[in-house]
């Protein structure tokens, strides 16, 4: 089992400055390396301070300054706000940079709100034909020269300029939910990501077999990486109650992304506030407890069980999402716990 860390810079109020959220990041991102995680992994998010990252490319490029082992993902990108060409080029150029730890994930795009900023009100629902046009252009671009006659984008002759240093290029990621993405990543000889957000692990288990049914039905492609991505958040066992703030924190960030996505209130400069409580009193997942049990959240034991029963599914990856509305210094020690005592019961099966 190999461990990533999801971050981004969340930001909740105006007090909080982005340069201080920026160091933020950067500690979280050295301390993932020092405990032996893979990959740190950062999105990409348009003018909404909830989750910033405009583009995960600079901050990438300055971890790669900053590190020495981690690999370095972008993801998502969100297929329909970028070119084909700028987006090898882009990933191509942070693998040089890097030394050949880049990675890339690419998503279809979920935010309308983003959409009708980014795309000129292109409905969301119509990322994935992006999604589908844009993955297979870019692995050719890494390739070398390459000419593109597609429904979206057309262009002469190019190449990826850098080329990148990884062959045939960086490893890329599908956020995947339903069978077509599964099977269009296993296809396009793509690794896999997927989320259960707030179901439970029923819900991996049902993503699991998509992965596993678009693997079957494609015995000539070598079997991908399969990555779980989950809320985490570890508390250390002599505090049986710690479980509550985590489990608070979570909601607010669910209730928030539900404010987004109904995209249905303007922000006032980047902030929107968290959908109420109220709205969500028939919704039994948004309840703490129903939360307790969905996310990762727990003592050292107890989310080492979980990951092992992942692991025993046959997922590669555990992603730690560690964006929750939590203090840094929150995030921090439950980063801190689970390199201590988390990371090392998978180091010793090994």
């Amino acid at each position: 089992m190999k461990f990533s860390l999801f971050v981004h810079m969340e930001r909740w109020d105006e007090e909080i400055s982005h340069s201080e959220l920026f160091e933020n990041l950067t500690e979280l991102a050295l301390m993932a390396e020092d405990g032996g995680f893979s990959t740190v992994w950062i999105g990409e998010h348009h003018a909404m301070e909830y989750t910033i990252s405009p583009n995960p490319m600079p901050q990438l490029a300055y971890l790669a300054a900053r590190t020495s082992r981690i690999r370095l993902g972008a993801g998502t990108i969100i297929a329909p706000f970028w070119n084909p060409i700028r987006a090898a080029g882009e990933c191509a150029l942070l693998d040089v940079i890097s030394g050949g730890r880049m990675e890339v994930g690419l998503a279809r795009g979920a935010y309308q709100f983003e959409f009708d900023r980014m795309a000129g009100g292109l409905p969301a629902t119509d990322g994935g034909k992006y999604l589908r046009e844009l993955v297979p252009a870019v692995q050719r671009l890494w390739e070398g020269d390459y000419a593109h006659d597609g429904e979206i984008w057309q262009f002469p002759t190019s190449t990826s300029v850098p080329a990148p240093v990884q062959k045939p290029g960086p490893p890329v990621w599908i956020a995947a939910r339903d069978p077509d993405s599964h099977d269009f990543a296993v296809r396009s000889g793509c690794n896999v990501m997927v989320t259960p957000l707030m179901k439970g692990d029923e819900e991996v288990v049902a993503l699991r077999d998509k992965f596993d049914t678009a693997v079957a039905n494609h015995p000539e492609v070598k079997r991908p990486q399969l990555m779980v991505l989950r809320h985490t958040y570890v508390h250390p066992a002599d505090e049986p109650d710690g479980w509550g703030p985590a489990a608070e924190a979570i909601s607010k960030f669910y209730r928030t992304f539900d404010a987004w996505f109904g995209n249905k209130t303007t922000p006032t400069e980047g902030f929107l506030q968290p959908s109420p409580e109220s709205k969500f009193a028939e919704r039994p997942e948004f309840e703490l407890d129903s939360l307790h049990k969905t996310a990762m959240i727990g003592t050292p034991e107890e989310v080492i069980e979980r990951i092992r029963y992942y692991e025993s599914l046959g997922v590669d990856e555990f992603s730690f999402w560690i964006d929750n509305s939590m203090s840094h210094e929150e995030k921090r020690k439950s980063l801190a716990l689970f390199i201590e005592q988390v990371v090392p019961a998978f180091n010793a099966q090994h």
